[in-house]
């Protein structure tokens, strides 16, 4: 009487010929999914490989983190991209208090400001990412500027495509060409590897409001504002009782 065939009889034929080619214990388990002890019940009769050169080692050591990675990356990018929608709608819709809260302590971040012996009292704001320079003149556009008031120079490195990067954040921007300056070349050092060499690169967008000591005033209020009662934040959450559970 002809038995069936077990289940695992394309296991084990498959784990004798990982063995024949060289690998080890752990390797085909991790191929095959299967335990350690099926394994070496299936292939213990086989002799054992010679050891692999140093290269062969490296060979399989890096296919084995390619694998990895293949697999693991795209769910790291989904986890990250559920988290950023989650957090994107807690926020929603930004009304003008808001706008000018966060529009506030983004220039307090990236924009220029007084220093203690040289006041200037001047709003100039300049960022290379497109999403920040334009939240930023719809904090502009809150706050009471006018677009006409405002003049734009590019920043970027010689070798890149002055051009394209003005066309680029005239586009952004909507402005008149007037309102834009001469761009700003950075000079190429070749000493330095810079990555940043894309076709996405634009450089930095320099924003300057004329007349804007109002303005400047305001900002270094509002931000104040926001940040008031932060100082010795970290040392009084420290203190709290449940710090200490």
């Amino acid at each position: 009487m002809d038995l069936a065939p077990n289940a695992k009889d394309d296991l084990r034929s498959r784990a004798r010929d990982l063995r024949k080619q060289g690998l080890d214990y752990e390797e085909i388990v991790a191929e095959l999914g299967v335990s350690k002890s099926s394994v070496s019940l299936w292939v213990r009769d086989l002799p054992r490989p010679p050891g692999l050169s140093y290269e062969e080692c490296r060979k399989r050591s890096a296919e084995g983190v390619r694998k990895y990675w293949a697999a693991e990356r795209p769910a790291r990018e989904a986890e990250r991209q559920a988290i950023s929608t989650a957090a994107a709608a807690q926020i929603g819709p930004l009304n003008d208090r808001e706008l000018i809260i966060a529009g506030a302590i983004a220039y307090w971040c990236e924009g220029a400001k007084n220093k203690p012996y040289r006041r200037t009292d001047r709003v100039i704001f300049m960022n290379s990412d497109p999403a920040l320079i334009g939240f930023f003149l719809r904090f502009l556009d809150v706050a009471g500027i006018e677009s006409k008031d405002l003049i734009y120079s590019v920043q970027i490195h010689e070798t890149a495509d002055v051009d394209a990067a003005q066309r680029f954040w005239l586009d952004l921007t909507q402005a008149d060409p007037a309102q834009f300056r001469r761009a700003t070349l950075k000079r190429h050092n070749p000493k330095t590897v810079r990555k940043n060499t894309a076709g996405d690169y634009h450089g930095c967008l320099r924003i300057d409001v004329r007349r804007s000591s109002a303005l400047y005033r305001q900002i270094e209020g509002w931000a104040a504002a926001a940040m008031a009662g932060t100082a010795g934040w970290g040392e009084s959450a420290l203190r709290r009782p449940e710090a200490s559970v």
